[in-house]
């Protein structure tokens, strides 16, 4: 599209927009350092930036191990740029890079906070529970 004010790039932000992009969209904070271990070690990661002012303003990627476990992470866009689809371009991408690379029949997951839900649901994701939660150490 030719209007289109986005730029999609399969790659990660730099770990300074990794640390905006989370703490800007509502996630938890992260330091540089983590950012710096997750930049760097994920299967696949994708962002899009604003071109008139060559801005990261939303990312996605996958945590795995590349062989059944996939792991979708960190979906976030920055609050001014939500609602445009860009959320939907990601995880499109994402699943398509696990479906391409991947062996068959990927385990994929993903944490679904409260605004990512329909998203989700639209794209095919199913609550795991009651055959099980999430759990985190606390």
């Amino acid at each position: 599209m030719q209007d289109d004010p986005y730029v999609f790039r399969q790659s990660a932000p730099s770990i300074a927009e990794y640390v905006r992009l989370r703490s800007t969209s509502g996630l938890s904070p992260r330091t540089p350092e983590q950012a710096a271990g997750a930049v760097a070690n994920s299967w696949a990661f994708c962002h899009v930036r604003h071109a008139p002012t060559d801005t990261a303003v939303a990312m996605g990627r996958i945590i795995g191990d590349g062989g059944w476990y996939f792991h979708i992470a960190d979906m976030a866009t920055l609050p001014d740029h939500q609602r445009r689809g860009l959320g939907r371009r990601i995880l499109t991408w994402l699943l398509d890079e696990i479906a391409t690379r991947a062996p068959a029949n990927p385990y994929v997951t993903l944490m679904a906070d409260a605004p990512g839900r329909p998203l989700y649901r639209s794209m095919g994701f199913v609550p795991t529970e009651p055959h099980s939660i999430g759990m985190r150490l606390g």
